[in-house]
């Protein structure tokens, strides 16, 4: 099969021959037919996951047609229409056993754990707990976001956020996943302020629901900005960025009491990254993680979907061959917001 290679940490990739996988027992191969383009997929690149061992194949937003299957894999057929969460769970362990597969104890991750979805074809474990069934009217395109950009920001927002009609939600960053949030948060009727520095990725957010926008590249204080837009403070704050600014900064633009989700990979030399708690302590405020969704959890996006009041395939915006993967893969750690990018390997 083809795919995108990588054999050192921030050196350009290739797309090259490699050899087919394999279904494990529990497990299936997939045709990938869309791959989404994650600015994790840049972190990785860049050596900032410890599972990545070189060389590498990236890529872990994905959707296509089921293959092969393993031998104890009874509910998956090849031909069948699937996505998966980017954390395949195992399904046995304590955390699993209690609903909770995103943050599995002996996750698999296609794209970090192992090769990814940047090929034609992608290996996936535990196919009983993480396969989910895209519809015949879903395109490959819009499913591949499911996986990671779009059911990790409805985590976010919805489950992790706990956002009420009403309530002021910030989002900073409006990538693939903030501007996830900004349609999913507007779409449960939350007052919607998104913070990035790219007045395409602003005009995007207003078009996905936004009441307003602010633009961090003149701001001098995003979070202060925040507060005045709000009237004190947004009462749920997403950094789906990832860096220490945009951390503080929504730390520091909610209200008393408000809720702050960490969505965007926070990478560090030393493994930490400052957090103003003595504001979180002042204000009571809740400092929460969110890290996917897990795979029983999809039905309610999934209706939402299905019934139009969330429209995740508007958020593509380009689609590329995979021979272009390589090259938009190294810009992203440069490129200001513009959308989703989807590679579709077999063009």
């Amino acid at each position: 099969m083809r795919a995108v290679v990588f054999e050192r940490y921030g050196q350009p990739a290739e797309v090259r021959e490699v050899p087919d996988p394999a279904p494990s027992e529990h497990g299936v191969v997939v045709r990938v037919e869309a791959t989404g383009l994650c600015r994790s997929d840049w972190h990785g690149w860049m050596g900032h996951d410890p599972d990545i061992v070189l060389p590498h194949v990236p890529g872990h937003e994905l959707a296509g047609v089921v293959e092969a299957v393993g031998a104890r894999v009874t509910r998956h057929r090849p031909g069948d229409r699937v996505t998966a969460p980017f954390v395949c769970a195992c399904g046995s362990c304590p955390s699993c056993a209690t609903g909770d597969q995103q943050v599995c104890e002996r996750q698999t991750q296609p794209g970090f754990t192992h090769w990814g979805s940047f090929a034609q074809y992608v290996a996936l474990e535990h196919a009983e707990v993480n396969l989910v069934t895209v519809p015949e009217e879903m395109s490959f395109g819009t499913a591949a976001g499911l996986g990671c950009r779009f059911a990790t920001a409805f985590r976010a927002v919805v489950q992790q956020g706990r956002v009420a009609a009403g309530e002021w939600l910030a989002v900073h960053g409006c990538g693939g996943v903030g501007l996830s949030a900004v349609m999913i948060a507007a779409a449960a009727g939350a007052r919607v302020v998104a913070v990035d520095v790219s007045p395409q990725a602003l005009e995007l957010a207003r078009t996905f629901g936004a009441a307003a926008c602010v633009d961090a590249s003149g701001t001098e204080d995003t979070a202060e900005a925040v507060r005045t837009l709000t009237g004190g403070g947004a009462h749920v704050s997403l950094d789906a960025l990832g860096s220490p600014a945009t951390c503080a900064a929504s730390v520091n633009g909610l209200r008393r009491r408000g809720r702050h989700v960490q969505v965007g990979l926070l990478p560090s030399p030393t493994g930490t990254t400052p957090v103003p708690m003595a504001r979180a302590v002042a204000l009571e405020l809740e400092i929460l993680g969110s890290h996917g969704m897990a795979a029983h959890t999809y039905p309610p996006m999934m209706e939402l979907v299905r019934s139009g009041a969330l429209r995740p395939d508007l958020l593509v915006t380009s689609t590329i061959p995979l021979d272009a993967a390589p090259e938009a893969l190294a810009a992203m750690g440069t490129a200001p917001g513009r959308g989703v990018t989807v590679i579709e390997p077999w063009s």
